[in-house]
C-alpha cells in the first residue's frame, strides 16, 4: 500500500481537500509541490491496521446485535447487515509522524505545504483502509463469499458516538489507536468502520445508501 507517486492516491479528492475543486487547476508549483512530497511521503507513514470477525446476532429496525455483545445503531447500517453473515470490524491508521510535520510547518507558518502534507496523509489512510479491505476481499473470496463497501461512525445516520461499540468489538486490539472522550481517534490519520460479508446472491456487494438519498451536497457521497 505504499505510496510513491500521484498515480497511487485519489488526486482530484487531494486537490479538493487543499481548495482547487470544480475543475480548477493548481499552479505548477502547487503540482510540483504535491509530487515532490507524494514521492517522500513513506518517510512520514507508520502504517498498522487490526481487524476481527464477527458473528451477526440479531437485525432489528435501526438495531444490529453482533458478537461481543455489541450493538449498533442505524438504518442504514442494519440494512446493509441484514443482508450479510458477519461482519468485519477494522481500525487502520499511518501513526503520527505526518501529523508532527504537519504540525511543526504550521508552527513555522508555512501553512500552504502543511495542507498539502495534511492532505496526502489522508489520501494515504485512505489508501490503507482500502488496501486492508481488499486482503479482506480476498479472504473472503476464497470461501465464496462478497464483501461490501466499508462504511465508517459518522456515515449518514450512524453516529459518530458509535466509535465506541467499534472498539468494543476489537477487544483491545486496536492498531495502536486511542479513543478520546469526544469520539475522536488519535493518531488523527486513522480510520474506523465495518465491511459486510454476505452470499454472492445477498448484492452485499452492490448496496449503496446513496442511491435513496436526496443529499447531493453530502461529502460522503459515493
Amino acid at each position: 500500500m505504499a505510496i510513491r507517486n500521484r498515480n497511487d492516491i485519489d488526486i482530484q479528492n487531494l486537490l479538493l481537500n487543499i481548495g482547487y475543486g470544480d475543475g480548477c487547476q493548481p499552479p505548477a508549483r502547487i503540482e510540483s509541490m504535491i509530487d515532490d512530497y507524494v514521492e517522500n511521503v513513506y518517510h512520514l507513514v507508520e502504517p498498522s491496521y487490526s481487524y476481527v470477525i464477527r458473528d451477526i446476532m440479531l437485525v432489528q429496525g435501526d438495531c444490529v446485535v453482533i458478537d461481543g455483545p455489541v450493538i449498533f445503531r442505524s438504518k442504514v447500517i442494519a440494512r446493509l447487515l441484514e443482508q450479510c453473515d458477519r461482519v468485519v470490524v477494522f481500525l487502520v491508521t499511518i501513526g503520527n509522524r505526518l501529523e508532527e510535520m504537519v504540525h511543526l510547518l504550521a508552527k513555522d507558518r508555512l501553512m500552504l505545504q502543511a495542507t498539502v502534507l495534511d492532505a496526502i496523509g489522508s489520501a494515504a489512510v485512505e489508501r490503507l483502509a482500502d488496501f486492508v479491505r481488499g486482503r479482506i476481499g480476498q479472504m473472503a473470496g476464497v470461501h465464496g463469499f462478497d464483501i461490501s463497501w466499508r462504511f465508517s461512525p459518522g456515515y449518514c445516520d450512524w453516529d459518530v458516538s458509535q466509535q465506541n461499540m467499534v472498539f468494543l468489538a476489537m477487544n483491545g486490539d486496536c492498531a495502536g489507536i486511542h479513543l478520546t472522550k469526544e469520539y475522536l481517534m488519535l493518531p488523527r490519520k486513522s480510520i474506523s468502520g465495518i465491511i459486510g460479508i454476505g452470499r454472492p446472491d445477498s448484492n452485499v456487494e452492490s448496496y449503496n445508501p446513496c442511491r435513496t438519498c436526496n443529499r447531493r451536497d453530502c461529502r460522503g457521497r459515493r
